[in-house]
């Protein structure tokens, strides 16, 4: 009896890419990320998705209220990671601080964004702004 065997291979879809510069396109970023994610085959880890669009929106939002006001958001996937790339026009890079429990001023986003990425890295532009690389293990 002769056996074949079948190798099924994927290709990565292409890049979604959204810009932003409003509260409203945060929910289109995760938007877009969840259709992103849903796409993707094979389809990652459940909680790998939830954690990326927790990811993205965190970022688009610290780029909206801390970054210039306007995001670039680029999605990419390899067989074992998605990432989310969120580009503003601020120089300034992420700090952590202490969250404020008690008066609602926030302080979890980076927290939230460190422990929640397989990877983390923040390359200059575009410009003379930044882009923060936030991947999870798909």
């Amino acid at each position: 009896m002769n056996s074949t065997t079948i190798t099924v291979t994927s290709t990565p879809p292409a890049p979604t890419v959204v810009r932003g510069d409003s509260t409203d396109s945060i929910r289109r970023s995760r938007e877009a990320t969840r259709t992103f994610t849903d796409s993707l085959s094979p389809a990652p880890d459940p909680a790998s998705a939830d954690a990326l669009v927790l990811v993205v929106s965190e970022l688009a939002t610290n780029a909206v209220r801390h970054g210039g006001g306007r995001y670039t958001l680029e999605l990419r996937a390899d067989a074992a990671t998605v990432t989310a790339a969120v580009g503003d026009p601020s120089p300034v890079l992420p700090r952590e601080r202490t969250p404020d429990l008690n008066g609602g001023t926030g302080g979890f986003g980076w927290h939230m964004v460190r422990r929640l990425t397989s990877e983390l890295t923040i390359s200059s532009g575009p410009g003379s702004g930044k882009t923060i690389h936030a991947t999870v293990p798909r």
